[in-house]
């Protein structure tokens, strides 16, 4: 199982196929809620093209190892961006990789959120081991890999590091002006 890297190019690509997908289904949904952090940029996507408020869960699993191994889900108490949840929800993450996170969450939002009657959800990634299938996905990965996001490149990478990065793009800049 090798693992798989993507740019910023291929990244906007891929959400803005699952964005297609879901509006060619017709399906409607009331709300468009998000995993963060994971699912924040998709969901972000689906929030600017329907014009819609992106409501945001917090959820965390991957803590160990520099997040690297699933632990126990941590779901946050409080639901960002919207006043309540209703209706059909859209739940969109980045990937269903073991499913465990996002049945848990479904389960959780369902008993928390009696006023939800459907919930859907839309990934960029599927992965073949995982116990759940989501409505939609733009990539099916039958090998299970990891996979490397374009913004991972921030990752540990700290502010003292971040602004001698940009301080050095100013000066290659100023040095071809």
């Amino acid at each position: 199982m090798a693992d798989i890297s993507y740019t910023w190019d291929e990244y906007i690509d891929l959400n803005e196929r699952l964005v297609c997908e879901v509006a060619q289904s017709g399906w409607t949904f009331d709300c468009i809620l998000c995993l963060s952090r994971g699912g924040m940029r998709p969901g972000d996507f689906f929030s600017r093209v329907y014009d819609m408020p992106l409501a945001i869960l917090a959820t965390s699993s991957y803590r160990e190892k520099a997040g690297t191994v699933q632990s126990e889900l941590d779901i946050a108490e409080c639901i960002t961006g919207v006043s309540e949840l209703k209706g059909r929800v859209l739940l969109v993450d980045d990937m269903v990789d073991s499913g465990k996170t996002i049945a848990k969450v479904v389960e959780h939002l369902k008993r928390r959120y009696p006023a939800i009657t459907e919930i859907r959800v839309a990934v960029l990634w599927w992965k073949a081991h995982s116990v759940l299938k989501p409505d939609w996905h733009v990539e099916y990965l039958a090998d299970n890999p990891w996979i490397h996001q374009p913004f991972e490149c921030y990752d540990s990478l700290g502010p003292a590091k971040l602004i001698e990065r940009v301080q050095a793009k100013q000066a290659a800049k100023a040095q071809k002006a």
